[in-house]
């Protein structure tokens, strides 16, 4: 019996033990599904947020079939315009390559076809994605019409396509369009700069081509011009005018250093000294508008072709930096200058380059980007024509003013008859004549008068024979009858050689100019046979009878008449020291005349009664000059003197004219 109670306890304590085995592994699973519930927490919490988006998502799947059968067709239409828009943007992205590949706008006809390629898809583009984006907002509208999806994912799919709707241009492609312009942009000023070279002006003498030189060869023209096209289409002309102004405005001003124009800024104020600045200005001004301006319109022409306003823009532009203002401004300084007759001449010359000029600015600068130069051009040449006309109307009033000034103290030709000699042949020379007479033709025809060559021919005749009238009156200023004989032969002599074979003098005439060579001749008579002619008289040969009871008595006679004649010959000699002949043939010929005049009678004299004083030890006393001395001194008379250069100021004070002569600081003559 104690055996099997034994038994009882064994197994009992096996379920037991078995049992809390049991307890223990459930309290075990117990605490890892805790532990797991701890850590799935948050992961639920997030699918519980992103419940909502999931049942917006899955909503319109979940709506009526008949419904959403009956929105497909509104879909489909819709879809297909976006479908097309995206094929198109898809085939912008296969142009970059092309189009951004280094060096690829080299090949410029390929760049431009598959530029072409980019701006038409560019413009369907532009034309049909805000389309599309409509039509897709009209689908959004719809669906939530008839509440066929979430309002939430409605509201944002509207958001989006009115970003769609209205997308910035460069947007459209992804700036590939703008990106393919700057490179076209890059290569319109590389084109430019390979061809930006100064242009030299010809050498003087060279000879010069009828029109100006083509500088940028026509295969780089026509690329440039289709650049241009290009850019202008695009919205880039602006950018176009700045890059083109820049590279030509650079290659105008290199152009100009070249020349030296340093003298347009500082112009003198005296009419002579203006001449070697006034003949540069001339020609420069000649090769900036005909050559340099000229050649950079005609490429401002064929680089801007039907883009006219752009062209006249650019050319104006370009023009500024030739200076052409600062060249107005200096022929402006020269009509500002100190009146004076040289002056005339002055303003003569910068009205003919002017003139020469006119067709040329008018082509150039007709437009009203050029206005400012139309305007100081037109008042530069009314100054001109009114500052010459009323220098020339001035001229005789000025030589009758002279009259009246005292004549050269040394019988010689007033400078003033020389000025205006040399002067009136001017103004009917080639150079002058022709521009003179339009000058003065142009002025009348303001005031409604004719004019003509004829009235330009006698206005000069009455300037000289003015001149003419005063050689009498300045004649009768001397004291000394001899040298007014003097001055009138050097000043009719100097008509006569002047103005013989030269243009005034044709218009004078030959039996004008024949009166003036027999007056000189008159007066080269009075003139010796009134002084040196008056000398040989005193060696006369009366009471001198060679007998020997009459020689102490002829020897007296002789010193007697030997001092008188030396006493005279010394008087008259220094007197006429002074005096002058400027022409070197008279000068010789009245020498000469004086020589035979006085020397043969003064060698015979002395070779029949020089012994008779010679032997005595006082012979000096009276025998002062041999007969070779005598004659050097003869002829070495009348040799003129140096003189400065002359002009004549035509001054006003009060209304009233004056006149002045200048540069005449070596004499008290006005008229020197």
């Amino acid at each position: 019996m104690d055996h099997g109670g034994g038994e009882g306890c064994v197994v009992a304590a096996a379920s037991l033990a078995a049992a809390r085995r049991t307890l223990r592994a459930g309290v075990d699973k117990s605490r890892a599904l805790g532990h797991a519930l701890a850590r799935a927490g948050p992961r639920l919490e997030e699918i519980q947020a992103a419940l909502p988006a999931l049942e917006a998502a899955v909503r319109p799947i979940r709506a009526p079939r008949a419904e959403l059968a009956a929105a497909g067709p509104h879909i489909d239409r819709a879809v297909g315009p976006a479908a097309a828009v995206l094929k198109v943007f898809d085939a912008v992205h296969g142009l970059e390559p092309p189009l951004l590949a280094p060096g690829t706008a080299g090949d410029l006809p390929g760049y431009l076809a598959v530029l072409a390629q980019l701006e038409e898809a560019h413009r369907f583009l532009a034309d049909n994605c805000g389309l599309a984006a409509q039509w897709l907002a009209d689908i959004v509208e719809y669906l939530g019409d008839r509440d066929l999806a979430d309002p939430r994912f409605l509201a944002d799919l509207g958001v989006m396509l009115d970003e769609l709707r209205t997308p910035p241009a460069g947007d459209l492609d992804g700036g590939l369009l703008a990106a393919a312009l700057c490179i076209l942009e890059a290569e319109f000023r590389r084109l430019l700069a390979d061809h930006s070279s100064p242009l030299a002006m010809p050498q003087p003498g060279a000879a010069a081509g009828s029109t100006a030189p083509s500088r940028v060869p026509a295969a780089a023209v026509h690329k440039l011009t289709l650049i241009l096209d290009r850019l202008v289409a695009n919205g880039r002309q602006d950018r176009c005018m700045a890059a083109y102004i820049d590279a030509r405005g650079g290659v105008v001003s290199a152009s100009l250093r070249a020349l030296g124009l340093d003298y347009l800024r500082y112009p003198s104020q005296d009419a002579q000294a203006l001449g070697p600045a006034l003949e540069s200005w001339g020609r420069h001004l000649e090769f900036v508008v005909r050559r340099l301006l000229e050649s950079e319109r005609q490429l401002c022409a064929k680089v801007f072709g039907q883009h006219k306003g752009a062209a006249s823009a650019c050319f104006a532009e370009v023009a500024a930096q030739t200076r052409v203002l600062e060249f107005l401004r200096f022929g402006r300084a020269v009509a500002d200058a100190k009146k004076d007759p040289i002056k005339l001449q002055r303003l003569l010359e910068v009205f003919d380059s002017l003139n020469k000029l006119r067709l040329d600015f008018n082509r150039l600068f007709g437009g009203k980007a050029c206005a400012e130069i139309q305007s100081q051009t037109r008042d530069l040449v009314k100054l001109l024509i009114d500052g010459a006309v009323e220098i020339f109307e001035e001229l005789i009033v000025q030589v009758e003013l002279q009259r009246h000034m005292p004549p050269p103290v040394d019988g010689g030709v007033p400078r003033l008859v020389a000025f205006v000699v040399e002067y009136c042949n001017r103004l009917l020379g080639e150079q002058y004549r022709p521009v003179l007479g339009q000058v003065l033709t142009i002025h009348r025809s303001w005031r409604k008068e004719v004019f003509n060559d004829r009235m330009l021919v006698d206005a000069v005749l009455n300037i000289v024979k003015a001149l003419e009238a005063n050689f009498d009156v300045w004649s009768k200023a001397y004291d000394n009858a001899t040298l007014a004989y003097l001055f009138m032969m050097n000043t009719h002599w100097h008509f006569f050689r002047h103005l013989k074979a030269t243009k005034l003098g044709e218009v004078l005439g030959d039996v004008w100019l024949r009166e003036h060579e027999q007056y000189k001749e008159y007066y080269l008579s009075m003139f010796i046979r009134e002084s040196w002619g008056a000398l040989s008289p005193l060696l006369n040969r009366e009471g001198l009878i060679l007998f020997s009871k009459g020689r102490a008595t002829a020897r007296d006679l002789v010193k007697q008449r030997l001092k008188t004649f030396n006493s005279s010959f010394d008087e008259m000699h220094c007197r006429q020291s002074s005096w002058v002949i400027p022409d070197k043939d008279l000068r010789e010929r009245t020498c000469n005349l004086v020589v035979q005049t006085i020397v043969p009678t003064y060698r015979s004299y002395m070779q029949n009664y020089g012994p008779l004083v010679e032997q005595e030890g006082n012979a000096s006393k009276y025998v002062r000059y041999t007969v070779d001395g005598l004659e050097k001194m003869l002829s070495a008379l009348y040799m003129p003197r140096p003189r400065r250069a002359v002009s004549f100021q035509i001054k006003h004070s009060s209304g009233n004219i004056a006149s002045a002569m200048t540069g005449l600081h070596r004499s008290a003559s006005a008229v020197k």
